[in-house]
Order: C-alpha cells, then sequence, then structure tokens
C-alpha cells in the first residue's frame, strides 16, 4: 500500500465548495498535459419546490472551459445520500466516462427495493461506464490513478489516489470533525475502521481531499485539504492510535444520534442511477418516491 501514492507526481487539484450540501466537488488535473477528472460533482435540488438546477456543475463547465481542460473521467467515490449527482449533466456538456465502485450493485439491490423500482431497474450497475475493484487502474493523461475499495459508510465506498493525491469521499473528514457515520443500509464501522487504516497506510505526505466539509464550533472557515499524518495525528475519531473496538464503541454510539440526512430521500434515487432522474411517465412528467417507515 505504501507504493499506492505516488508522492513525486503532484496533481493540479481545484475544489468547488456546495453552500446548501457542505460537499467538495474537485477537478483534478494531470500535471503534464491538459487531462483531468471530476470528482463528485453536485446537481441543485430545490426540495420542497421539486425544482433541479445546475449552477453548481455551470461553475465546473465553465472552469474546465476557461482552462482548455480535457475531461477523461467523472468519479463518484459512492452513492451519496446528501446530495445528487450533476455527473450526466456535466458528461454531456465535457465528455468522459462515468466509474464508480463494482459494489454499486449491491446499493441498487438495496434501495431498488426500499423505492420499489420494479423490474425495470436495472442494479447490475450498468447505468455507468466503469466499475472499479479494489486496486484498478485508469488514466487521466499520463497520470495512472488507483481505486481502492474503502467501505464502511457504504458497501461501494472507494478512496481515489491520483499521485501524490487521495480523494476519500465520506470515509473521512477534517481531522477536528473525524469520520464517516455507518449506520445506513450495508454500512459498518469495523469495515470503516480497518478502510481508515488501509488510507493511513499510504505515504504520510499524501494529500487527503474530503468528500465534505462542516464547522466545528471552534473553527470559522471551511478547508478541505488535509495530509495522511495530519489525520493519523490529530483525528479525533482514529487519531493517536485509537483500537477498532474504542472507534466501534464510539461510532456507532454517535450513529444512533443522528437524523438522517435532508436530501436523502431525492438523493439515493438518482444517484443509484449515475445521477439520472426516475423515468417520465407517458405524460412527461418525473416523480420522486417517499418510503414511509423505511429508513
Amino acid at each position: 500500500m505504501k507504493d499506492t501514492a505516488d508522492t513525486t507526481l503532484r496533481p493540479e487539484v481545484t475544489g468547488f465548495f456546495d453552500d446548501a450540501t457542505n460537499t467538495v466537488t474537485y477537478v483534478v488535473k494531470d500535471p503534464g498535459s491538459n487531462a483531468c477528472a471530476i470528482v463528485d460533482s453536485v446537481m441543485d435540488i430545490d426540495y420542497a419546490a421539486g425544482r433541479i438546477t445546475y449552477d453548481h456543475a455551470d461553475r465546473i463547465i465553465d472552469f474546465i472551459r476557461r482552462n482548455d481542460l480535457r475531461v477523461e473521467w467523472l468519479i463518484e467515490t459512492h452513492v451519496h445520500a446528501d446530495h445528487l449527482s450533476g455527473a450526466p449533466y456535466l458528461q454531456r456538456e465535457l465528455g468522459g466516462k462515468l466509474g464508480i465502485g463494482r459494489n454499486i450493485t449491491i446499493v441498487q439491490e438495496t434501495f431498488g427495493k426500499i423505492f420499489n423500482e420494479g423490474t425495470e431497474f436495472q442494479r447490475d450497475g450498468s447505468q455507468f461506464d466503469a466499475l472499479f475493484e479494489d486496486g484498478d487502474t485508469y488514466e487521466v493523461g499520463g497520470m495512472t490513478c488507483t481505486a481502492l475499495h474503502t467501505p464502511g459508510h457504504t458497501p461501494a465506498c472507494m478512496t481515489h489516489v491520483m499521485g501524490d493525491a487521495a480523494f476519500v469521499g465520506d470515509t473521512l473528514f477534517m481531522p477536528d470533525f473525524g469520520t464517516a457515520r455507518c449506520d445506513f443500509p450495508g454500512g459498518s464501522s469495523e469495515a470503516l475502521y480497518e478502510s481508515i487504516q488501509k488510507i493511513l497506510a499510504l505515504p504520510d505526505e499524501t494529500r487527503i481531499f474530503v468528500g465534505h466539509d462542516y464547522l466545528p464550533p471552534d473553527r470559522d472557515s471551511y478547508f478541505w485539504e488535509t495530509t495522511v499524518a495530519e489525520q493519523k495525528a490529530r483525528n479525533i475519531h482514529v487519531g493517536e492510535g485509537r483500537t477498532k473496538d474504542e472507534f466501534v464503541e464510539m461510532r456507532d454510539a454517535r450513529d444512533a444520534t443522528l437524523a438522517m440526512p435532508r436530501l436523502i430521500v431525492p438523493s439515493l434515487q438518482v444517484n443509484m442511477r449515475a445521477g439520472n432522474l426516475p423515468p417520465e411517465d407517458d405524460k412527461g412528467n418525473v416523480f420522486l418516491k417517499v418510503p414511509v417507515n423505511k429508513l
């Protein structure tokens, strides 16, 4: 694992923070070309009004075009429960392949039942262009990237290592905020602990880019970049050598107090479809379902 991150290769990483969902989307540029990847994009929704817009994604498109970049990959670190993916919209405008972890099929099977999607909803991951296994590699320009299976938050979570940068999704947050919840269907605090150890086995100087940032009481600015060394030393949930048993006890107790994410119902229905809305009815209308007492 120590050799997975190429710390001699430093991609240019630009983060775009979405205030509505506390999500960070990343544009990751190969240092040797104009090729890039987009990690964890956002589609805007006014849930009360049922209105979809693309302001956040349009910021990404503007940045890509102004800098004459070429999108080769759109990466989803997992099926997000707190925001809708903007990947299909970005793909239509900018091209590139859309990839996620192979265990998306487990998520699709689980939530296909919860949302009563029927047999027309494909549960084989075919909505995506690539399904990554642990250790799979792919290219962004001349930069070889590696997908690491890091489950726990969800069964399909992947960490993507690009040069000296690791994009961890929701597995880790900034050190003063800790780690992801594990109480969604298919989640596991034990698996999350093991996944975090996998990430922390990368070289200490590896840059870690988190999927969200939230403001702890003693901080007044958003941050989303840290390092392996800083996480090992300071993460309030797993730093300073906290044991697996200690972590599992803490994580499970904390998760029992958490409310469901505000956008979990629309997010799961859309994101398990690779960011696409449910199919139209015979009159061209699109509807999202609200399962009662299922989440």
